[in-house]
C-alpha cells in the first residue's frame, strides 16, 4: 500500500513533494483541488503517479458525497482531519484492490470531464455569436 501524508495545511507553506489539497470546511468538503485551499488538508506522496492515483480517489469521494456523513459543525460544516485521515484511508484502500477497474473508471472520467470542458466551450461560443447577432441587429 502506498504511503503518504496527510497534514493541514498553512497557507505560504511550500512542498517539494508531489501533492494536492482537499477543503475541509463548508458543504464541498473533500473536495480535491491541485491549488491550495485557505481551510484544507494536504496530501503528500513519494511519487507523482501515486498523487494522481489518489487524487481521483479523493475526486471520486467528494463527487458521491461521501465526505457528507462525517460533517460536525452547525454553522459551518467541518471535517476532523482523525475522521479524514481514518476513513480516506480505509476507502482508498478498498477502491485501490482492484488496480485495473480503478484505472478504467479514471479513463472515464477524465473523458467525461474532457468532454464536459467541450460542451460548456460550446456554450460559451454560442452565446457569443447570440449576443453579436443581437448586437448587430440592434445597431440599425
Amino acid at each position: 500500500m502506498t504511503n503518504y501524508i496527510v497534514k493541514t495545511h498553512k497557507p505560504g507553506t511550500v512542498y517539494a513533494k508531489p501533492h494536492f489539497f482537499v477543503l475541509n470546511k463548508g458543504l464541498n468538503s473533500g473536495k480535491p483541488q491541485k491549488t491550495a485551499f485557505a481551510n484544507s488538508f494536504v496530501i503528500q506522496f513519494a511519487t507523482s503517479e501515486d498523487c494522481e492515483n489518489f487524487y481521483w480517489i479523493a475526486y471520486s469521494l467528494w463527487q458521491s458525497k461521501f465526505w457528507h456523513q462525517f460533517l460536525k459543525g452547525s454553522v459551518v460544516p467541518f471535517i476532523t482531519s482523525d475522521d479524514f485521515k481514518k476513513e480516506f484511508n480505509s476507502k482508498s484502500r478498498e477502491l485501490m484492490q482492484d488496480f485495473e477497474a480503478h484505472e478504467k473508471a479514471v479513463k472515464a472520467i477524465r473523458l467525461l470531464q474532457l468532454k464536459e470542458e467541450q460542451f460548456y466551450a460550446n456554450i460559451n461560443l454560442l452565446n457569443d455569436l447570440k449576443r453579436s447577432i443581437l448586437h448587430r441587429y440592434t445597431r440599425k
